[in-house]
Protein backbone atom coordinates (compact mmCIF):
# COMPACT_ATOMS: atom_id res chain seq x y z
CA UNK A 1 0.00 0.00 0.00
CA UNK A 2 1.26 3.35 -0.83
CA UNK A 3 2.01 6.07 2.29
CA UNK A 4 -0.12 8.49 2.07
CA UNK A 5 0.54 11.33 4.82
CA UNK A 6 -3.27 11.39 5.88
CA UNK A 7 -6.31 9.78 6.25
CA UNK A 8 -9.81 11.14 4.97
CA UNK A 9 -13.14 10.01 6.26
CA UNK A 10 -16.52 10.49 4.86
CA UNK A 11 -15.62 13.51 2.58
CA UNK A 12 -19.32 13.42 1.01
CA UNK A 13 -21.11 13.45 4.36
CA UNK A 14 -23.28 16.50 5.03
CA UNK A 15 -22.69 17.69 8.25
CA UNK A 16 -21.09 21.29 8.83
CA UNK A 17 -18.47 19.80 11.29
CA UNK A 18 -15.05 18.70 10.06
CA UNK A 19 -13.43 16.56 12.74
CA UNK A 20 -9.24 17.45 12.53
CA UNK A 21 -6.73 14.89 14.08
CA UNK A 22 -3.28 16.87 13.90
CA UNK A 23 -1.32 13.97 16.00
CA UNK A 24 -3.11 11.15 15.17
CA UNK A 25 0.17 8.80 14.53
CA UNK A 26 3.37 7.45 15.83
CA UNK A 27 4.66 6.42 12.41
CA UNK A 28 7.36 7.50 10.99
CA UNK A 29 7.81 6.50 7.12
CA UNK A 30 10.20 4.25 5.65
CA UNK A 31 12.54 6.80 4.37
CA UNK A 32 13.20 8.39 7.87
CA UNK A 33 15.59 5.86 9.37
CA UNK A 34 14.10 3.23 7.87
CA UNK A 35 10.97 3.83 10.05
CA UNK A 36 12.70 4.43 13.05
CA UNK A 37 13.57 7.69 14.53
CA UNK A 38 15.87 6.21 17.33
CA UNK A 39 13.21 6.07 19.98
CA UNK A 40 12.59 3.31 21.73
CA UNK A 41 9.07 1.86 21.38
CA UNK A 42 7.85 2.78 25.11
CA UNK A 43 8.68 6.44 23.84
CA UNK A 44 6.89 6.24 20.58
CA UNK A 45 3.76 5.06 22.46
CA UNK A 46 3.89 7.73 24.46
CA UNK A 47 2.28 10.90 24.10
CA UNK A 48 5.64 12.57 22.77
CA UNK A 49 5.20 10.84 19.54
CA UNK A 50 1.62 10.91 19.27
CA UNK A 51 -1.82 11.83 21.23
CA UNK A 52 -2.74 8.93 22.55
CA UNK A 53 -6.53 7.39 21.74
CA UNK A 54 -7.26 10.70 20.10
CA UNK A 55 -7.21 9.22 16.66
CA UNK A 56 -9.88 6.65 17.28
CA UNK A 57 -11.84 9.34 19.24
CA UNK A 58 -11.97 11.10 16.10
CA UNK A 59 -13.34 8.49 13.95
CA UNK A 60 -16.28 7.65 15.94
CA UNK A 61 -17.03 11.58 16.88
CA UNK A 62 -17.00 11.78 13.14
CA UNK A 63 -19.44 8.69 12.57
CA UNK A 64 -21.86 9.73 15.39
CA UNK A 65 -21.58 13.59 13.87
CA UNK A 66 -22.09 12.22 10.33
CA UNK A 67 -18.81 14.48 9.85
CA UNK A 68 -15.95 14.82 7.77
CA UNK A 69 -12.52 14.10 9.19
CA UNK A 70 -8.81 14.19 8.30
CA UNK A 71 -6.24 12.37 10.59
CA UNK A 72 -2.73 12.92 10.25
CA UNK A 73 -0.21 9.70 9.35
CA UNK A 74 3.00 10.97 10.65
CA UNK A 75 4.44 11.37 14.19
CA UNK A 76 4.86 14.81 15.49
CA UNK A 77 8.46 13.65 16.14
CA UNK A 78 8.85 13.69 12.05
CA UNK A 79 7.51 17.38 12.04
CA UNK A 80 4.52 18.71 13.73
CA UNK A 81 1.45 19.25 11.30
CA UNK A 82 -0.18 21.42 14.29
CA UNK A 83 2.70 24.09 14.19
CA UNK A 84 3.56 26.62 11.65
CA UNK A 85 6.53 26.24 9.62
CA UNK A 86 9.08 28.98 11.30
CA UNK A 87 7.51 28.07 14.56
CA UNK A 88 10.89 26.98 16.29
CA UNK A 89 9.12 23.97 17.76
CA UNK A 90 8.50 22.26 14.56
CA UNK A 91 10.65 19.68 14.46
CA UNK A 92 11.63 18.53 18.36
CA UNK A 93 15.28 17.52 19.49
CA UNK A 94 14.19 17.12 22.74
CA UNK A 95 10.64 16.35 24.37
CA UNK A 96 10.01 15.63 27.67
CA UNK A 97 12.75 14.93 28.74
CA UNK A 98 13.35 12.59 25.88
CA UNK A 99 15.78 13.06 23.27
CA UNK A 100 15.11 12.25 19.70
CA UNK A 101 18.29 11.12 18.10
CA UNK A 102 16.99 11.10 14.11
CA UNK A 103 16.51 15.01 14.64
CA UNK A 104 19.17 15.80 16.16
CA UNK A 105 21.38 17.09 13.33
CA UNK A 106 18.16 17.51 11.15
CA UNK A 107 19.48 20.50 9.05
CA UNK A 108 17.52 22.92 7.47
CA UNK A 109 16.83 21.04 3.86
CA UNK A 110 15.79 17.88 5.92
CA UNK A 111 13.50 20.04 7.63
CA UNK A 112 12.12 21.40 4.44
CA UNK A 113 12.22 18.13 2.97
CA UNK A 114 10.10 16.75 5.25
CA UNK A 115 7.86 19.95 5.37
CA UNK A 116 7.34 18.70 1.51
CA UNK A 117 6.79 15.19 1.87
CA UNK A 118 4.23 14.96 5.53
CA UNK A 119 2.99 18.66 6.88
CA UNK A 120 2.60 20.56 3.53
CA UNK A 121 0.04 17.88 1.71
CA UNK A 122 -1.84 17.00 5.32
CA UNK A 123 -2.35 21.15 5.28
CA UNK A 124 -3.00 21.57 1.22
CA UNK A 125 -5.95 18.13 2.11
CA UNK A 126 -7.69 20.31 5.13
CA UNK A 127 -7.62 23.15 3.03
CA UNK A 128 -9.27 21.90 0.53
CA UNK A 129 -11.74 19.84 2.89
CA UNK A 130 -12.68 22.76 4.85
CA UNK A 131 -13.44 24.64 1.40
CA UNK A 132 -15.41 22.04 0.12
CA UNK A 133 -18.56 23.94 2.19
CA UNK A 134 -18.98 27.66 3.03
CA UNK A 135 -20.31 26.93 6.36
CA UNK A 136 -17.48 24.40 7.43
CA UNK A 137 -17.51 24.56 11.35
CA UNK A 138 -13.55 22.97 12.43
CA UNK A 139 -14.03 20.53 15.60
CA UNK A 140 -9.96 19.82 16.34
CA UNK A 141 -9.56 16.57 18.50
CA UNK A 142 -5.95 15.93 21.20
CA UNK A 143 -4.75 14.38 23.88
CA UNK A 144 -3.31 15.46 27.14
CA UNK A 145 -0.48 13.51 29.12
CA UNK A 146 -2.24 13.24 32.89
CA UNK A 147 1.59 15.04 34.10
CA UNK A 148 4.03 15.77 32.70
CA UNK A 149 8.11 14.91 34.11
CA UNK A 150 8.40 17.14 36.99
CA UNK A 151 5.45 18.87 37.28
CA UNK A 152 2.27 18.87 39.03
CA UNK A 153 -0.54 16.10 37.97
CA UNK A 154 -3.30 17.89 35.63
CA UNK A 155 -7.04 17.37 37.32
CA UNK A 156 -9.26 18.37 34.17
CA UNK A 157 -10.47 15.34 32.22
CA UNK A 158 -11.44 17.39 29.41
CA UNK A 159 -10.01 20.60 27.92
CA UNK A 160 -11.24 23.13 25.94
CA UNK A 161 -9.26 25.36 23.78
CA UNK A 162 -9.95 28.58 21.72
CA UNK A 163 -7.87 31.89 20.57
CA UNK A 164 -9.84 34.98 20.17
CA UNK A 165 -12.87 33.54 18.85
CA UNK A 166 -15.13 32.35 21.32
CA UNK A 167 -18.18 31.31 19.63
CA UNK A 168 -18.20 28.01 19.83
CA UNK A 169 -15.67 27.53 22.97
CA UNK A 170 -17.58 29.31 25.86
CA UNK A 171 -21.04 27.74 25.26
CA UNK A 172 -19.17 24.31 24.55
CA UNK A 173 -17.23 25.23 28.38
CA UNK A 174 -20.83 26.18 29.71
CA UNK A 175 -22.70 23.29 28.72
CA UNK A 176 -19.95 20.64 29.87
CA UNK A 177 -19.46 22.50 33.21
CA UNK A 178 -23.01 21.62 33.85
CA UNK A 179 -22.07 18.12 34.46
CA UNK A 180 -21.71 17.00 37.76
CA UNK A 181 -18.88 14.45 37.29
CA UNK A 182 -16.93 16.83 34.87
CA UNK A 183 -13.18 19.35 35.50
CA UNK A 184 -13.43 21.37 32.79
CA UNK A 185 -10.00 23.04 31.62
CA UNK A 186 -10.63 26.73 30.17
CA UNK A 187 -7.96 27.06 27.86
CA UNK A 188 -6.36 24.92 29.80
CA UNK A 189 -4.01 22.18 30.05
CA UNK A 190 -2.94 24.99 27.91
CA UNK A 191 -3.73 28.17 25.96
CA UNK A 192 -5.36 27.85 22.55
CA UNK A 193 -3.27 30.83 21.24
CA UNK A 194 -0.75 29.44 19.13
CA UNK A 195 -0.02 31.55 15.94
CA UNK A 196 0.54 30.01 12.73
CA UNK A 197 -0.85 25.88 14.14
CA UNK A 198 -3.60 24.48 12.17
CA UNK A 199 -6.69 26.15 13.67
CA UNK A 200 -4.91 29.74 13.42
CA UNK A 201 -4.01 28.43 9.43
CA UNK A 202 -7.62 26.93 9.04
CA UNK A 203 -10.21 28.74 11.11
CA UNK A 204 -8.96 32.02 12.71
CA UNK A 205 -7.27 33.46 9.61
CA UNK A 206 -10.18 32.41 7.65
CA UNK A 207 -13.33 33.10 10.24
CA UNK A 208 -14.56 29.68 10.20
CA UNK A 209 -16.08 28.51 14.24
CA UNK A 210 -13.83 26.19 15.43
CA UNK A 211 -13.34 24.70 19.20
CA UNK A 212 -10.53 22.44 20.16
CA UNK A 213 -10.88 19.58 22.45
CA UNK A 214 -8.44 18.18 24.59
CA UNK A 215 -9.61 14.65 26.46
CA UNK A 216 -6.92 13.43 28.88
CA UNK A 217 -5.23 10.47 27.25
CA UNK A 218 -5.56 7.89 30.78
CA UNK A 219 -9.51 7.95 29.65
CA UNK A 220 -9.27 7.54 26.34
CA UNK A 221 -6.49 4.71 25.77
CA UNK A 222 -9.12 2.35 24.88
CA UNK A 223 -11.81 1.13 22.70
CA UNK A 224 -14.15 1.89 25.80
CA UNK A 225 -13.09 5.16 26.74
CA UNK A 226 -12.86 6.14 23.17
CA UNK A 227 -16.30 5.33 22.38
CA UNK A 228 -17.80 6.81 25.59
CA UNK A 229 -16.47 10.21 25.00
CA UNK A 230 -17.18 9.81 21.60
CA UNK A 231 -20.82 9.05 22.45
CA UNK A 232 -20.60 11.33 25.30
CA UNK A 233 -19.70 14.39 23.34
CA UNK A 234 -21.38 14.37 20.06
CA UNK A 235 -24.89 14.99 20.97
CA UNK A 236 -23.54 17.69 23.17
CA UNK A 237 -21.71 19.35 20.37
CA UNK A 238 -24.62 19.26 17.90
CA UNK A 239 -26.76 20.89 21.04
CA UNK A 240 -24.42 23.87 20.95
CA UNK A 241 -24.06 23.97 17.17
CA UNK A 242 -27.71 24.03 16.83
CA UNK A 243 -28.11 26.78 19.20
CA UNK A 244 -25.33 28.80 17.84
CA UNK A 245 -26.31 31.98 15.30
CA UNK A 246 -23.03 31.44 12.54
Amino acid sequence: MTYKPFEILGADRPSRWLVTCDHAANTVPDEIGGGCLGLPQVDMDRHIAYDVGAANVTRALADRLNARAILSNFSRLVIDPNRGEDDPTLLMKLYDGTIIPANRDACPQEVDRRLTAYHRPYHDALTDLAAARDDTVILSIHSFTPQLRGRARRPWQIGILYAEDTRLAHPLIERLTKEPDLCVGDNEPYSGHLPGDALDRHAVQTGRPHVLIELRNDLIAGTEGQLHWANRLAPILDDVLTASRF
